[in-house]
């Protein structure tokens, strides 16, 4: 072999590439490059007409992923400008897929692949080419390692592997808010052609929201959108590769839309007027009855409060909000009486209590309606003229004696007839006695001060009509004094005078008193007339004297009365009254 005077009379194997063109229109490989790749001889080998250094001329080699068809997939050929034709070099395989992917004619060093191949599951292949003399088993050409590119074509389809999809916008909301973005996947190669270039488009959703094509941002395509008349939205979402072109291939997905809820409805009464009946024996603080306002907002949105607008509704009952129902519940302020006022009117007010400024064009934000309240007549029991009464009657009076009169009305407007009785203790007497008609209260018997001076009792009223409604009031009867009680003495009987006791010394005081009172049981002491006069004493009555003693001034009574030695005795007297 001569030596060469320029690299391109080396004797180089050429990898030549045979690219198939698949009919569906994938774009043929770019046009190969070849490199030098410098590699040294095998040890021991010398080149006697000191030529170059060999080298392998190569390019990647490319094979279409998914071949289909009877015969195997031409790859490429190696080639040794060493080979003369005879048949004497042998090309030699290995590395991945060799022998069982890819095979060689070891004579001509045509490469072909046997199987179909899944760009997705590898994309290349590191092989190693050699030549040899098939004689001697010697080295041609060095090894050299190359690659084999397994080239894409469009065999997937784009996918939405999380969905389908949930999003929400706000009602009402401007035309183009962002609602959600959507995004493909594609396993073909994004690097090489169009078959991952996707382009997004909506089949199911229009007019109410569009899709950006490039970045599957979904947006609002319609104004003033609202929940009220309609919630959910369906929209079907078409992802489709080759940019968009005849012939790629889509998948598609489903994004559910909610429209949530804003404050863009006013409260509304049903009805503009309302009755209510309301028995008037209702308890004062106890709701009388309820009423609503709907609102087709929700949540917050739909939360309102109740107010009476008027003076004279406001001032007999009141409203408050029950937070879970949204009513308005009306409770009484005051007593109600059928006889004072039959009906009552009520302006109410329902306002909501979350306001958008956004749309306060849409206001009011409240409504107001008329409740008139229909007072109905409830039979009440007899009602006494006085909360209570004090009577007074001598003591001693003879029985039948009138101590005093009650009187009770019957409230309602029918008026009915009363009748009058004294609830009696069992265990007691019955003292007093009372004329069922007219309420008069006698004495049954003779009544004693001394013994009780203040008697109380209790007088019940009854309807004739129903005389299961009873009205009750006490009665306090004072029995007055009269003098029939003497007084007596309360002091022993019998005194001591000592001798030697000086004149004008006292030597003892007497006590007497009377169970009457006030003037009838006031008296005086004396010395009894039917008995001889003592000159050695005297008595003396204080009358009602005051006394003074340690700073204070104590009024004597008139029952203290002192006995006062006149002169000196020899002996010791005892005196007897």
């Amino acid at each position: 072999m001569r030596a060469a005077s320029s690299p391109a009379c080396l004797s180089p194997l050429l990898l030549c590439l045979c690219v198939l063109q698949r009919s569906y229109g994938t774009p043929s490989p770019p046009s190969p490059t070849f490199t030098h790749n410098q590699t040294k001889l095998p040890d021991g080998d010398k080149d006697s007409h000191h030529r170059p250094k060999r080298g392998w001329i190569w390019n990647q080699f490319f094979v279409l992923e998914e071949h289909i068809g009877p015969d195997a997939q031409y790859v490429g050929k190696l080639h040794s400008n060493s080979d003369k034709g005879d048949g004497s070099v042998q090309y030699l395989l290995s590395g991945e897929g060799a022998g069982t992917i890819f095979t060689i004619n070891e004579l001509t060093g045509d490469i072909h692949a046997k199987k179909s191949l899944d760009r997705e599951k590898k994309s290349h292949y590191v092989l190693h080419a050699q030549a040899v003399d098939r004689f001697t088993n010697r080295a041609v050409e060095p090894e050299s390692e190359f690659i084999i590119k397994v080239q894409d074509v469009n065999d997937n389809a784009p996918k939405f592997p999380d969905g389908p999809f949930s999003a929400s916008v706000p009602e009402m909301a401007d035309i183009g808010t962002s609602v959600f973005q959507i995004t493909a996947t594609d396993a073909d190669d994004p690097t090489y052609g169009n078959s991952a270039k996707i382009v997004y488009s909506i089949l199911q959703g229009q007019p109410f929201f569009a899709v950006d094509p490039k970045t599957g941002v979904i947006r609002t395509a319609l104004p003033n959108m609202d929940r009220e008349t309609r919630e959910m939205y369906s929209v079907i979402i078409q992802a489709k590769d080759m940019a968009g072109s005849v012939g790629g291939l889509s998948g598609s997905t489903t994004v559910n839309i909610s429209l949530t809820d804003v404050n863009d409805n006013p409260p509304r009464f049903p009805q503009k007027n309302y009755q209510l009946y309301v028995p008037e024996s209702a308890q004062v603080g106890k709701a009388v009855g309820k009423i609503k306002a709907n609102d087709e907002d929700l949540g917050v949105n739909a939360e309102m409060t109740y107010r009476i607008a008027n003076e004279e509704g406001a001032a007999m009952f009141s409203i408050s909000t029950d937070s879970d129902k949204r009513e308005g519940v009306i409770s009484l302020r005051k007593p109600l009486d059928y006889e004072k006022k039959k009906a009552y009117s009520l302006n109410i007010e329902g306002v909501n209590t979350h306001l958008d400024p956004r749309f306060s064009y849409l206001g009011p934000f409240k409504d107001t309606t008329t409740l008139k309240l229909i007072i109905g007549d409830v039979d009440e029991a007899p009602v006494f003229t006085m909360d209570y009464y004090i009577m007074d009657v001598y003591e001693n009076a003879p029985a039948r004696t009138e101590v005093g009169m009650v009187t009770a009305q019957d409230p309602d407007s029918t008026r009915s007839k009363v009748r009058y009785s004294i609830d009696q203790n069992p265990e007691g007497d019955a003292l007093f006695t009372i004329d069922v008609d007219s309420g008069l209260i006698t004495t049954t018997k003779s009544l004693d001060r001394e013994e009780v001076a203040w008697h109380n009792i209790t007088v019940m009223a009854s309807e004739i009509d129903n005389p299961n409604l009873v009205s009750y009031v006490p009665v306090t009867v004072q029995v007055l004094d009269v003098n029939d009680n003497a007084p007596y003495i309360v002091t022993d009987s019998a005194f001591v005078v000592c001798e030697g006791s000086k004149a004008g010394q006292v030597i003892q005081t007497i006590r007497a008193t009377d169970k009457d009172n006030f003037a009838n049981g006031r008296f005086t002491f004396a010395l009894p007339e039917d008995l001889p006069a003592n000159p050695n004493f005297t008595l003396k009555d204080n009358e009602g004297k005051k006394n003074t003693h340690n700073n204070k001034t104590t009024l004597l009574p008139h029952v203290i009365t002192h006995i006062t030695f006149i002169s000196s005795l020899p002996l010791l007297f005892l005196l007897f009254f």
